[in-house]
């Protein structure tokens, strides 16, 4: 935990703790009250992670698809490619049909899953979630991978190196989405450390469960009957802050700091910059760089630079675009197919505030105002997000329309 060796994060740390047992505790005391007797129930977490079988079958699916075909197509297409006059034809060929089953396998599957089976919502986010990885990974497994073999032409009495299987593998679990034939590797695993990030994995999954139970169902589920209007609306909003920046630093921790490392550890993946201290940045420029380190470098590397060197280096500014509105567009999909209905308050938030801001608040700008203005805009940013999507999540179960199959949610479950 080399974050929380600095005094000053470990008590932010600490304090984000006894929130934590303020929820718990205050959650006993209400059933106390309410009920006369303690009850500690978690029946929002049963029915959010529901259907785990069918999960467990469709991720196996789509491993076992990203594990063979991508590089035994890779295998068979470089054994050829030095050999057949027409190398062209071999390329498309061979990239038409990977892209025919890709789609199938990696692209309508993992949706005819999620909408056939009406999974929960934690369980969709699992199946798209991985969809998005895979098809990440495998990307950047053909798009290194290829040039090379594509410009080492096998000498008299040299064969021709291709990726070894392990390699492969072991870049399907660690966590980069860029490969490499080999990354720096540890010597040994902290087991105590695996264990403590396990704890902490399960401590923010409960943290989460506090935030919605306690601070975003109150508010909007007593909202399903009240006329609209723009009060209203202004405190929801308002209302919807302080849980929605609990749950984006819970989501950072939990995943790009705890998830990450755990996996780092179990593998002994020793590069573990995740992320920088994207909470001191005076831009949103600097801020999207040092969010997600994991998810920007795919971008830079096979958005940006791909598309500066297809263009000869004259756009600098449409690359940037076509960056940020890939990246709102799979947010979106994966917010839509999560909670089962397209709402696209994240695409206009990234694609158009997002733009405009990190274009306006640039690098230039050093003053500690600017991370004030940063934070203010997150906080609204995430309050927002948060009150539209917990109101259209009811007005789904609520207000159905006429005619269209609604998911069979338990009401009293949902929030």
């Amino acid at each position: 935990f080399e974050l929380f060796e600095i005094s000053h994060i470990r008590t932010i740390y600490h304090m984000f703790i006894a929130v934590l047992i303020i929820f718990f505790l205050s959650t006993l005391a209400v059933d106390y009250i309410d009920q006369g007797r303690l009850v500690l129930e978690f029946d929002l977490l049963f029915y959010a992670f529901g259907k785990l079988g069918t999960v467990t079958v469709a991720w196996a699916i789509m491993f076992s698809y990203t594990l063979s075909v991508p590089y035994y197509t890779l295998l068979f297409w470089g054994s050829l490619y030095h050999k057949v006059p027409s190398k062209m034809g071999l390329s498309l060929g061979m990239g038409l049909i990977l892209y025919l089953i890709q789609t199938c396998i990696l692209g309508v599957f993992p949706i005819y899953v999620v909408v056939h089976h009406q999974l929960p919502p934690a369980s969709r986010f699992i199946v798209i979630l991985e969809q998005i990885r895979f098809l990440m990974k495998t990307y950047s497994f053909l798009r290194e991978t290829a040039p090379v073999i594509m410009k080492n032409a096998p000498k008299e009495g040299i064969v021709l190196k291709f990726p070894t299987f392990s390699s492969y593998l072991y870049f399907l679990f660690c966590p980069t989405l860029i490969y490499r034939e080999s990354y720096p590797r540890n010597r040994h695993i902290r087991w105590n450390y695996v264990g403590i990030t396990l704890g902490m994995i399960l401590g923010c999954l409960f943290y989460g469960y506090f935030i919605l139970v306690r601070l975003c169902m109150p508010v909007f589920r007593t909202q399903t009957n009240v006329p609209f209007s723009k009060r209203t609306m202004v405190l929801a909003i308002f209302h919807s802050i302080l849980p929605g920046i609990m749950l984006l630093l819970l989501c950072f921790f939990a995943f790009l700091h705890c998830w990450l490392n755990l996996f780092g550890e179990l593998l002994r993946f020793a590069d573990r910059m995740f992320y920088k201290d994207w909470w001191n940045s005076t831009s949103f420029a600097n801020y999207y760089r040092t969010w997600n380190i994991v998810v920007h470098d795919w971008l830079y590397y096979y958005g940006y630079r791909d598309f500066l060197w297809l263009s000869n280096r004259k756009f600098r500014t449409a690359a940037m675009l076509s960056v940020f509105i890939v990246s709102a567009v799979v947010h979106e999909y994966a917010l839509a197919m999560g909670f089962g209905f397209f709402y696209p308050v994240m695409f206009l938030l990234f694609a158009v505030f997002g733009v405009a801001f990190n274009f306006t608040m640039t690098d230039k700008r050093q003053s500690p105002v600017c991370n004030i203005i940063m934070w203010v805009c997150l906080f609204i940013g995430q309050g927002v997000q948060v009150c539209l999507y917990c109101q259209e999540w009811y007005a789904q179960i609520y207000c159905p329309r006429t005619g269209v199959r609604t998911p069979t949610f338990d009401r009293d479950l949902c929030l």
